[in-house]
């Protein structure tokens, strides 16, 4: 009876650091079971590359909007940076150029962004939204429409095989690690929990607003490295590419259990609300649903989950 009591705490214990983030694993390990009964499609090793592939980007975009809700922050412009970033990718330049130029652009974003937040005091929807538009016309300046050539290495980097495991299963398992050393193994990250629950800089000695500028420039900077995958994945730019990624990746960060009012959430269950969004997306294209249709299951999923979050603590 003690264990069972103690397993019902583990998989309730809504109000811990890390968040309700075990409930959407039990479902999409179910959607998992479901899909594979469902369709004779879905068990198949090809349909499951593609699935990594296709939450890669999402994988990364979401870890770095994660860190930015830690701090009661949201990131609308990294759908633009994303864009942006293929856009530069594609400008038939050497490698050693493009990829350190998007690199700086993404984090003059971030840092745009961020020194509006902290020292203009401007709200983090107002501010992104604001750079969003920015950036995104930058974009289209850069390439108004999609097509240029990316270069080969970058194309390798996403397609090809390392000691026979594909490189987007790299790009995942290097982007959680790398994740989950910045907030669950670095002091960096205590303040970021910190600074989310509200616990100022007079009570514990942290700097404010210079964890929550970095906390910006990560965001674009991740934003940035899902759009150096998505580059090599198509082998173009595409100034649209990423216009889904900032609703996606806040419906799957509020998926894995992180509260939108800062403070609570944790890298795995943000990667557990990639996955079970992408295995949404990916079921509904094999049962073939209208990409509308989709479009609008997203967004009654985000507002589902936020509707479902403490309302008193929700500061959008």
């Amino acid at each position: 009876m003690a264990d069972m009591t103690k397993v019902s705490r583990i998989f309730l214990r809504s109000n811990s650091r890390y968040g309700l983030w075990t409930i959407p694993l039990l479902v999409a390990t179910a959607g998992c079971a479901g899909l594979a009964a469902s369709t004779g499609d879905f068990a198949t090793w090809q349909n499951i590359l593609n699935l990594v592939a296709q939450a890669a980007p999402l994988i990364l975009v979401s870890i770095g909007q994660m860190i930015v809700i830690l701090v009661r922050g949201l990131d609308l412009s990294v759908g633009s940076v994303v864009s942006l970033t293929t856009a530069i990718l594609s400008l038939n330049a050497p490698v050693y150029l493009t990829v350190p130029a998007a690199i700086l652009m993404a984090a003059l974003v971030g840092l745009l962004n961020g020194i509006s937040v902290t020292r203009f005091r401007v709200h983090p929807i107002i501010a992104t939204l604001s750079m969003m538009g920015i950036t995104q016309g930058v974009t289209m300046f850069i390439r108004p429409s999609a097509g240029g050539t990316v270069a080969s290495e970058i194309v390798f980097l996403v397609s090809g095989q390392v000691l026979g495991v594909y490189m987007p299963v790299i790009w995942s398992i290097a982007a959680i690690l790398l994740a989950w050393k910045i907030v669950h193994g670095s002091r960096f990250g205590l303040h970021l929990f910190a600074i989310g629950g509200g616990e100022t800089a007079a009570t514990f000695g942290i700097a404010e607003h210079r964890n929550i500028l970095a906390a910006y420039i990560l965001s674009s900077c991740f934003a940035a490295a899902a759009g150096i995958f998505l580059a090599g994945r198509i082998a173009s730019g595409d100034p649209n590419i990423g216009m889904q990624y900032a609703v996606d990746s806040i419906t799957a960060v509020a998926l894995g259990g992180t509260q939108l009012a800062g403070g609570i959430g944790s890298v795995h269950g943000t990667i557990i609300g990639c996955a079970l969004l992408a295995l949404i997306a990916n079921g509904m294209n094999l049962l073939n649903v209208s990409a509308f249709v989709q479009t609008i299951v997203k967004g009654l999923i985000l507002l589902v989950v936020i509707l479902l979050q403490p309302r008193k603590n929700i500061g959008l």
